[in-house]
Order: C-alpha cells, then sequence, then structure tokens
C-alpha cells in the first residue's frame, strides 16, 4: 500500500456470490461504494452522510473502466483499495483493486465520479473541505 492509498480488508461473504460461489460481478460496485463511503467519513469529520443527506451533494459515477482478472470466492479475504488519480474543479477519477492475499488482482477499475447538486441535479465545484481533505490525504508523505 502506498502511503495515499485508501485500503480496507474485506471476507466475501455468501450474498455477494453467484451459485458458483464466486463473487457476482455487480457485487464490486457495491463493495467499492462502501469503500467510498468509508474513505470519506475518514476525511471529514462530518463524514459520507453528511456530504450526501445535509449537504445535498451528489457524486454519482459518471465513467467505469473494469477489468476483472481472476475470481473472488467465498470466504476468502481481499483487500480493497483506492487510489486518487485526478482532482478536478468538479470531478475526480479514482483508481480501485480487489487484490487477494496470495496477491493476484482479482478486479481493477478506473472510475469518474462527478459532485452535483442533488437538488438541481447539475454538476457543481467539489467542495473546498471535500478537496482540501482528499488533495491531504492523496498528497505523497516524507515520514
Amino acid at each position: 500500500m502506498t502511503d495515499h492509498m485508501f485500503e480496507r480488508k474485506h471476507k466475501i461473504q455468501f450474498s455477494e456470490c453467484d451459485p458458483a460461489g464466486i463473487v457476482f460481478y455487480p457485487q464490486y460496485f457495491v463493495l467499492f461504494n462502501d469503500l467510498i463511503e468509508s474513505w470519506i467519513d475518514e476525511l471529514l469529520p462530518e463524514g459520507y452522510h453528511s456530504v450526501i443527506a445535509a449537504r445535498r451533494v451528489g457524486m454519482p459515477t459518471v465513467h467505469l473502466d473494469v477489468d476483472f482478472k481472476a475470481i473472488s470466492k467465498m470466504g476468502e479475504v481481499v483487500s480493497l483499495s483506492l487510489d486518487v488519480e485526478r482532482v478536478g474543479r468538479k470531478s475526480l477519477t479514482l483508481g480501485w483493486a480487489c487484490t487477494g492475499e496470495d496477491g493476484v488482482v482479482r478486479m481493477a477499475a478506473r472510475q469518474t465520479i462527478v459532485t452535483t447538486s442533488l437538488d438541481t441535479h447539475e454538476s457543481i465545484a467539489i467542495p473546498e473541505d471535500l478537496r482540501a481533505a482528499i488533495e491531504r490525504a492523496s498528497s505523497p508523505r516524507n515520514d
């Protein structure tokens, strides 16, 4: 893990799998949405819920490029990680990876998120506190 990557371990659950006992591919999108929520919860004191519900800032995905490289099986522990690739004025691009304990990347993706007003559904600038927190978290550290 690099200094600026956000990462969590996750045990693959029965509910995330198809009848063959492997992750049903749409479940990866749920797992990574949960990871983004946890990431923002750590970035901002009021967390993801406040950004969405109280401040009415949406963060829809507008582009997703995904490679499924290997299977993940029920009961396995994987590492889910995201890395900030780009922060624009109204959007950001994240890199995702699901990696097994064996070091094999199971799934990798690039996601572009646009910040929007949940009232007008128009794109808006990334809120300054969120931008600053993302930039702090994604800057290389000199420890």
